[in-house]
């Protein structure tokens, strides 16, 4: 009977061979002499595009888990669907008119690009905030009550550990979201790799363009990917995931 090979060994070798077509490409169009000749620059950018992810993701999750334990509480609950529909309108709303009308009211600078990726992060989170916490199995809820837990105990010890998996899902999706979005930071002096994309736009320089745009899906890929590993780490192996 004739062995199949594993499926693992084609995917390398995929991988492999997309690897070298796209960094022949990347040297036609003048993006591995860039790097070469301007490592600093792409680093300082790369830096500075970090902070910005890390400033507003930090902010929009803080908020974003406050807000939606907030509206799977009490009275809140009524008000959950009209609340998160507003928030969905907003999110319809193109990044470039969010950066626009926060530059209108706080200028130019790094805190209007951080104002207006915390608000375009916040959605995902709120939702899969509340949507993880309305999944947990109404007996978990009636058990923490019926061991004389108070309410704060039953939402930090029974809700968020279950879940859990949900709520990280919607973190790792504005964090990812963040990442591209942050690119446009450029455009009101917020910096970031943007400012290599935008500027090799203007210039109709490929090799310039993509020594931004490849770091910054770089960035995304890695920081999705480390959410993943962060998941199955914090995540007990008997909280249900939704799979």
């Amino acid at each position: 009977m004739k062995r199949e090979r594993p499926r693992g060994n084609y995917l390398t070798l995929a991988a492999v061979i997309l690897a070298f077509i796209l960094g022949v490409e990347a040297q036609r169009r003048g993006y591995l002499n860039f790097t070469r000749e301007n490592p600093g620059d792409i680093y300082r950018l790369l830096v500075q595009h970090l902070q910005l992810v890390f400033y507003s993701a930090s902010i929009a999750i803080a908020l974003g888990l406050a807000i939606g334990i907030v509206l799977t509480r009490g009275f809140m609950r009524r008000y959950r669907e009209t609340i998160l529909n507003l928030l969905g309108i907003c999110q319809t709303v193109p990044s470039l008119a969010v950066i626009a009308i926060a530059m209108s009211y706080l200028g130019i600078g790094r805190k209007t690009a951080v104002f207006a990726l915390v608000v375009y992060s916040l959605l995902p989170i709120i939702r899969s905030t509340v949507a993880g916490i309305f999944q947990v199995d109404p007996a978990l809820v009636d058990a923490g009550r019926g061991m004389g837990m108070t309410p704060r105990q039953v939402l930090f010890k029974v809700e968020i550990p279950n879940a859990l998996y949900i709520i990280l899902t919607g973190i790792r999706t504005a964090v990812v979201i963040n990442v591209g979005t942050a690119a446009m930071s450029f455009l009101v002096g917020g910096g970031g790799l943007g400012d290599l994309i935008f500027s090799g736009l203007a210039m109709v320089d490929a090799g310039l363009m993509l020594a931004g745009a490849v770091p910054t899906a770089c960035l995304a890929i890695i920081l999705n990917w480390g959410f993943e590993r962060l998941e199955n780490l914090v995540i007990s192996p008997g909280i249900p995931r939704g799979e």
